[in-house]
C-alpha cells in the first residue's frame, strides 16, 4: 500500500467484525493466541484519564521517595523515561548526579544574574527584587521576561524542556515554576496539553494511536520489532513500536527505508502506477476492476497472470518464478551505468507488486461491502440467517488479512541479503500469493463457488500465511533486538 493509503484500511464505517479478530469471545479461553497467531502481542488500550492516573503513580511515588516536588519529579521521570525504581537507586548512590542529568541542576557552577533589583539581563530595565526570580542555576530574570519566554516556549510546542534564558544554561523550568509566571488561561491549557504529550512520549510503555482525532492510547512491554496492535476507540492496526501502520513481517527499520524510498522515487515509478494492460494474447487492452491477479481477457477469454503478464496455466508450478526478482550474474563487472539501471530495474519489480496489492486491497473493499449487502439482503429475504452467510464475510476478511501481510512481504524482500534464507522466503511468498489469488478468484464468485471449496481455500491461504510470519517474524525482532543501540 502506498505511503499515502496506508491508513485506509481500517476505515471500515463502524464495522462490528473486527478483520483481525477471527476467534469468538466465547473461545477466547480456550484458545491460546501467543501459540497460533505469530503476530499475537500483549497490549493494552487506554484512555486520557487512565494514562494521567499511571503517570501520576509513578510522579507520586518519585516525589515520596526522594523527597522532592510533584514538578521536579516530573522532570527527572521525563529525562530517565519514566523509571522510577531506577531514578530512586541512582538516587541513593549519587544525588547529584542524578539532577545534573535530569538538568534540575546545572553541571558547572554558574554565576548568579543581578539579584539586588538593579537591573534584568534581558530587558535591562530596573525593578525591585521581589520582582526577580531563577531557577535552581541561580540566573535571575524579571517575572515579566520569564513570563514572555514561557509564552514564545508554550505557542512553539515545546513544554517539558523548556531551559534558562541564561546563554549556554540548559536547566530546566519546572511545572510549578511555568505556570507560577504564565497568567493567560488559554496559554496554560497549551502548556499542559503539551506536557503530556511529551510524558507520553518519553514513556517506553505508551504510545498514542495515530487515527486521525482518536484519544485512545496503547500500553506494552515490549518496543521492539514489529508489532501489531489495534486500537479500541478507531480499529486503526497500528506498529507499536515505530507509530507506523502494522507492516509485519518488515521490521521497523526496513520499512521507514522503503516508504522513504518509494517517496522520493514516485515520479519514476509513475507509469507503472495506471490500472490497465494489454491482454498477451490479443493485445486488447484491459482494465482491473478487482483484486484478484487472474485475469480473463473479455475477448479472447485468455487466462494470464496481471503481475507478470504469464500464461495462468503455468502458474501452478512456476508461480515462485512469478513473485522472484532475478539478479543478473554478471552485475559485479557491468559498468556503474549499468548497474544503476539495475538497481531502478530491481526496485520497480518490487514496488510493482506492492502497489498493485495495495490497488487489489482497495478493490477488495469494495468486495466486502458488496458481500454485506447481498447477505443483508439474503437475511431480509428469509433466505437463512447472518450466521448462515457469515463465511463469505470471513472470507472476505481473510482475504484481506492475507493480502495485506503479503504486501508487506515485497519490501522485506527487496532488503534482503541474497542467499538460502532470501530463497526460501521468496518460495514461501509466492506459495502465500498463489493461494491469495485462487482465494480472491474464488471470493470474487462466492455466491456460486461450494462452500466446502472456499473454506478448504481460506484454511490453505492462512496457514500460508502464518508459516511465513513463524519463519521469519521472529528472526525479524531478535534482529531488532541485537541491532538497538
Amino acid at each position: 500500500m502506498s505511503a499515502e493509503s496506508d491508513m485506509e484500511y481500517s476505515d471500515n464505517d463502524g464495522d462490528e467484525y473486527d478483520y483481525y479478530g477471527e476467534v469468538d469471545d466465547c473461545d477466547m479461553d480456550s484458545v491460546d493466541q501467543s501459540k497460533t497467531d505469530p503476530e499475537y502481542f500483549l497490549f493494552s488500550c487506554l484512555r486520557v484519564e487512565e494514562v494521567e492516573k499511571l503517570l501520576n503513580e509513578s510522579i507520586e511515588l518519585l516525589s515520596n521517595s526522594l523527597q522532592i516536588t510533584p514538578s521536579l519529579a516530573k522532570v527527572i521521570l521525563h529525562a530517565y523515561e519514566w523509571n522510577a525504581q531506577e531514578i530512586i537507586n541512582k538516587y541513593k548512590e549519587n544525588p547529584n548526579e542524578v539532577l545534573i542529568f535530569s538538568r534540575v541542576k546545572s553541571c558547572v557552577p554558574s554565576t548568579p544574574g543581578n539579584s539586588n533589583g538593579s537591573h534584568c539581563a534581558v530587558c535591562a530595565n530596573t525593578t525591585l527584587l521581589q520582582k526577580f526570580s531563577a531557577l535552581a542555576c541561580g540566573h535571575y530574570f524579571c517575572n515579566d521576561c520569564w513570563a514572555m519566554h514561557f509564552e514564545v516556549q508554550i505557542m512553539q510546542g515545546v513544554s517539558n524542556t523548556i531551559q534558562c534564558m541564561a546563554p549556554e544554561c540548559e536547566v530546566r523550568a519546572p511545572e510549578d515554576f511555568v505556570l507560577s509566571h504564565v497568567t493567560k488561561p488559554s496559554v496554560r491549557d497549551r502548556y499542559q496539553q503539551f506536557m503530556f504529550k511529551d510524558h507520553v512520549k518519553s514513556h517506553p510503555q505508551l504510545r498514542f494511536c495515530p487515527g486521525p482525532n482518536c484519544q485512545w492510547l496503547f500500553r506494552a512491554w515490549v518496543r521492539e520489532g514489529a508489532r501489531r496492535v489495534e486500537c479500541q476507540g478507531c480499529e486503526l492496526l497500528t506498529c507499536f513500536s515505530c507509530g507506523a501502520p502494522h507492516h509485519a513481517p518488515t521490521d521497523c527499520i526496513t520499512i521507514r527505508l522503503w516508504l522513504t524510498k518509494c517517496a522520493d522515487d514516485s515520479e519514476t515509478a509513475n507509469y507503472i502506477s495506471a490500472n490497465t494492460k494489454d491482454c498477451p494474447k490479443c493485445q486488447i487492452c484491459i482494465e482491473k476492476n478487482g483484486g484478484c491477479n487472474h485475469m480473463q481477457c473479455g475477448s479472447c477469454r485468455h487466462d494470464f497472470c496481471w503481475v507478470c503478464l504469464g500464461d495462468w496455466k503455468c502458474h501452478g508450478s512456476e508461480y515462485y518464478e512469478c513473485s522472484r526478482y532475478k539478479e543478473d550474474p554478471n552485475l559485479a563487472s557491468d559498468s556503474q551505468h549499468a548497474q544503476a539501471r539495475e538497481a531502478l530495474k530491481k526496485y520497480l519489480h518490487y514496488y510493482e507488486r506492492w502497489e498493485n496489492h495495495a490497488r487489489s486491497l482497495k478493490l477488495e473493499e469494495q468486495t466486502l461491502a458488496c458481500l454485506k449487502s447481498r447477505i443483508n439482503q439474503k437475511v431480509m429475504a428469509g433466505e437463512g440467517t447472518w450466521i448462515d452467510w457469515q463465511y463469505l464475510w470471513d472470507s472476505a476478511k481473510l482475504l484481506k488479512r492475507c493480502r495485506y501481510t503479503l504486501q508487506y512481504t515485497y519490501p522485506f524482500a527487496y532488503y534482503m541479503d541474497n542467499g538460502p534464507r532470501k530463497e526460501l522466503f521468496e518460495y514461501q511468498q509466492a506459495q502465500l500469493e498463489a493461494e491469495i489469488e485462487n482465494l480472491s478468484w474464488k471470493v470474487e464468485r462466492a455466491e456460486t463457488t461450494d462452500r466446502g471449496d472456499l473454506e478448504n481455500q481460506m484454511d490453505i491461504a492462512e496457514k500460508r500465511r502464518t508459516t511465513l510470519l513463524k519463519d521469519f517474524l521472529d528472526i525479524n525482532i531478535n534482529n531488532a533486538s541485537s541491532s538497538k543501540v
